[in-house]
C-alpha cells in the first residue's frame, strides 16, 4: 500500500491529487477493518476521511493547529499522526482514547469529548499567535450538529471582532449530529448551494483601484454586483459574514481536488474564513451511509454482512433490558396516560431512550439540539404553564447547564424531572463522559430532590414518583443492562427521603444507592459465609433528602458503617452519611465509617468493570480492603483475595 511507504503526515504535502485519493481510499479500507474488530466511533470518521487527508496535506501540522470538535471524526487523523499501529487498542484500557487528547499526541491541539468547544479554543489559540506575531494557522473543524450549541455562536461572535488573520473554520456539514439534526439552522444549511468567491481576481481589482486604474464608481459597482451574486448563490454566506467571516463553499468533502482548492483559497484570505464542506456520514460503507445513526458508535461487526457480532453463546438467555430502554418505555406508558408530560432531549433521542417517545407520542417529544442550557430553561417554561417536562440528559452533559438548573428551575421550585442517564462510571468513552459528579453538584442545590434506583424496576417506580412530585427532582441511573429483575409490578410511589433495609444484621452495615446496592449484598454474603458475621444492607434510594432516621438508627446499632457509591467520594453519598453521623451521634459512640467510591482522579477509558476496580468499589476490591481494615472484627488473617485490577491513586 502507498501509505506504508510514507512518513506521515509530512509526506502528504509532496503528493499529487491522485496519490492523495489513493491514501484516502487505503485509510478508509483499513479503518473499516480495524473498527470491525475493536468497535468505536465509525460513521463520523468515515465521512471525514478525505477532509483529514487534505488538512494534513495543506497545513504544516503540528505547528499549525487542527482542532476537531468532539472527536468522533478523529480516527483518520489519529492514523495520519503516528498512531496507525495502535488503532486496534482504541477505547480499551491503556490503549488509545476514542477522542482527542493533548497528552496522547502533539497533533491533538485540544482535547474534547463534548460538542461545541472547538471554535472557542481555536479563537484563544489564534489570538495568542496574533500577539506573538506568529504565522501559524488555526483550523477548527466543527460539525453542523455541534454548531447548534450556543457556545459555538458565542465564539463566532467574539472571533469576528478580533481581526484574526490565520483563522480558517471548517464546517463539516453532514446533516447529522449523532441523530438527525433539528431546528432552523439545519434547514438553513440544507438550502446552501455552491458559491466560491474569486479571491485572486478580487485582490487584483482592489490593487488596480488603489493605483487609480479603476474609477471609484466602477469599483463600487463591481463590488456590489459580486455581493449580490453571492447572496443569490449562497444563503449560508449571509449568516457567517454577519460574524465577520469570509464564506467559501459549499465544497464536496469527498472530492480531494475541490477540497485542496477551497483550502488554498482560504489561506489567501485576509481575515477569518469559513469553509463549508458537505460530507456523507458513513461514506464508503454502504450500511453506514444508509443508517448513520445505527453505525455512529459500533461494537465489533462482520464487514461483508454488515451485521454486528453476537457475543451470546448457544442457548444463553438474552440479557436484561438496558436502563435506558426501561426508562424510555416507562415514559411512553406514562405519556399515553397524561398528555401534560413532555419528554425533552438535547440531540440524543436514541441515547436517552426518547426515540421510543418520538415514535409513539411525537406531540409529547421535543429535541432541542445540542443545547443543554436551553433544554433546561425550556423545561422550566413548560413547567410554569402546568406541563410536566422530563429532561433526559446524560449526567456528564447536564454539567453544561448547571446554572440553569439552579437559577431557572430550583430557585423557582419548578416541577422539572431530570433523567440522568449514564450516571456513574461509563466505560470506554473515558474521562470526558464519566457521570461521576452529579450527586456532588446537585445535592447542595435548595429544592432539589435526588433519587438513585437500585435496579431497573425501581427506576420505573421512581419515574412515576418523580412525575407526581411538586418540585425539581433528578433520577440517576447507569449505562448498560439492568439487573434482570421482574418488570411487571404495577407502578407505585416510592417514599421520598426513605430508605429500605434489604438485609438486617449486626456489627457491620452497608449503605448504598443505585445498582451498587447489589455489590453491597454480594460483599455481605461473602462476609457471612467466610466469617459468620451477618451484615446489614440498606438501600438508601433517596440521596436527597437522605433518610437521616435510618442512618441514625444504623449508626447507633452497628460498629462499622460502610458506604458504596458509583460517584466521586467528594460530596457524594458517603459524605452525606458522615454529615448525619457527625451531627447526630456523639463521638464516643459513633461507628467507624469507611467509604467506597470514585477517587479524586480523571477516570481513563476502560470497561465499566475495570473502572469499578480501578477505584476500588467492585466487590472483590471492597472485600479485600475490608479484610485488611477490619481484622479485629473478622478475627483471622487476611484471606487470599486479590484486587481485580490496578487501582488508581488520588
Amino acid at each position: 500500500m502507498l501509505i506504508d511507504s510514507l512518513a506521515l503526515p509530512q509526506d502528504l504535502r509532496t503528493l499529487d491529487d491522485a496519490s492523495l485519493i489513493q491514501v484516502a481510499d487505503e485509510l478508509r479500507t483499513e479503518l473499516i477493518s480495524l473498527v470491525s474488530q475493536s468497535g468505536g466511533h465509525f460513521a463520523s470518521s468515515l465521512g471525514a476521511t478525505e477532509l483529514s487527508v487534505v488538512l494534513h496535506a495543506i497545513f504544516n501540522t503540528p505547528e499549525d493547529r487542527i482542532i476537531w470538535d468532539v472527536g468522533h471524526q478523529g480516527y483518520i487523523h489519529k492514523m495520519l499522526t503516528g498512531r496507525r499501529d495502535q488503532m486496534s487498542s482504541i477505547r480499551q484500557r491503556n490503549g488509545l482514547s476514542g477522542f482527542l487528547r493533548r497528552d496522547e499526541s502533539e497533533y491533538d491541539a485540544f482535547g474534547a469529548g463534548h460538542a461545541g468547544t472547538s471554535i472557542s479554543a481555536a479563537v484563544g489559540m489564534a489570538l495568542a499567535f496574533k500577539k506573538q506575531e506568529s504565522e501559524r494557522y488555526v483550523v477548527p473543524i466543527i460539525g453542523d450538529g455541534s454548531l447548534t450549541a450556543g457556545m459555538a455562536f458565542e465564539a463566532l461572535n467574539h472571533a469576528g471582532s478580533l481581526d484574526l488573520k490565520k483563522f480558517i473554520l471548517i464546517l463539516n456539514d453532514n446533516e447529522m449530529s449523532i441523530s438527525k439534526n433539528v431546528g432552523a439552522l439545519s434547514w438553513f444549511f440544507s438550502k446552501a448551494v455552491t458559491g466560491q468567491r474569486p479571491t485572486a481576481m478580487r485582490k487584483q481589482f482592489k490593487e488596480w483601484h488603489r493605483q487609480g486604474y479603476i474609477p471609484e464608481f466602477i469599483y463600487k459597482a463591481i463590488d456590489k454586483a459580486e455581493e449580490s451574486a453571492m447572496s443569490y448563490f449562497s444563503e449560508a454566506s449571509d449568516l457567517f459574514e454577519v460574524f465577520g467571516f469570509r464564506y467559501i463553499g459549499p465544497v464536496d468533502g469527498h472530492n480531494i481536488p475541490a477540497l485542496k482548492k477551497a483550502l488554498l483559497n482560504a489561506k489567501l484570505q485576509e481575515g477569518p474564513v469559513i469553509v463549508h464542506v458537505k460530507t456523507v456520514k458513513g461514506k464508503g460503507f454502504v450500511a453506514a451511509e444508509k443508517d448513520p445513526l445505527k453505525w455512529h458508535g459500533v461494537s465489533p461487526f462482520d464487514v461483508k454482512r454488515a451485521t454486528f457480532t453476537k457475543t451470546a453463546k448457544g442457548d444463553a438467555p438474552p440479557p436484561p433490558p438496558s436502563y435506558t430502554k426501561v426508562f424510555g418505555q416507562t415514559l411512553v406508558d406514562l405519556c399515553k396516560a397524561d398528555d401534560k408530560i413532555i419528554g425533552i432531549t438535547a440531540a440524543m433521542p436514541s441515547g436517552t431512550g426518547l426515540d421510543m417517545l418520538e415514535e409513539e407520542c411525537p406531540e409529547q417529544f421535543s429535541d432541542v439540539g445540542i443545547c443543554e442550557q436551553h433544554a433546561v430553561t425550556f423545561a422550566a417554561g413548560l413547567a410554569c404553564e402546568g406541563y410536566r417536562p422530563v429532561c433526559a440528559i446524560y449526567s456528564t452533559f447536564l454539567q453544561r447547564a448547571f446554572d440553569q438548573v439552579v437559577h431557572d428551575v430550583c430557585i423557582q421550585n419548578l416541577p422539572v424531572v431530570f433523567a440522568l442517564d449514564r450516571a456513574g462510571a461509563v466505560g470506554n468513552d473515558g474521562e470526558t463522559h464519566q457521570g461521576l459528579f452529579d450527586i456532588s453538584y446537585l445535592r447542595p442545590i435548595p429544592n432539589m430532590t435526588l433519587l438513585a434506583p437500585k435496579d431497573e424496576d425501581e427506576l420505573r417506580h421512581m419515574l412515576f414518583t418523580a412525575l407526581k412530585h411538586n418540585g425539581p427532582i433528578a433520577i440517576r441511573y447507569p449505562r448498560g443492562n439492568g439487573i434482570g429483575v421482574s418488570l411487571d409490578k404495577p407502578l407505585e410511589l416510592i417514599p421520598i427521603g426513605k430508605g429500605e433495609v434489604l438485609r438486617k444484621g449486626e456489627r457491620i452495615a452497608f449503605l448504598a444507592a443505585g445498582p451498587v446496592t447489589y455489590t453491597a449484598l454480594e460483599v455481605a454474603d461473602a462476609i457471612c459465609s467466610q466469617y459468620g458475621i451477618n451484615p446489614t444492607v440498606a438501600n438508601l434510594r433517596s440521596v436527597k433528602p437522605i433518610d437521616r432516621k435510618l442512618i441514625q438508627q444504623i449508626g447507633r446499632t452497628h460498629d462499622y458503617v460502610i458506604t458504596i457509591e458509583d460517584q466521586t467520594l467528594i460530596g457524594g453519598i458517603g459524605s452525606a452519611v458522615l454529615e448525619v453521623l457527625g451531627e447526630e451521634i456523639d463521638e464516643s459512640t459513633r461507628p467507624t465509617c469507611l467509604r467506597f467510591g470514585a477517587l479524586d482522579v480523571c477516570t481513563p477509558h476502560a470497561s465499566q468493570k475495570e473502572q469499578y476496580a480501578m477505584h476500588g468499589y467492585d466487590a472483590a476490591s471492597i472485600l479485600a480492603i475490608l479484610q485488611e481494615r477490619l481484622r479485629p472484627v473478622f478475627g483471622q488473617s487476611l484471606s487470599d483475595v486479590h484486587l481485580s485490577g490496578t487501582r488508581l491513586s488520588a
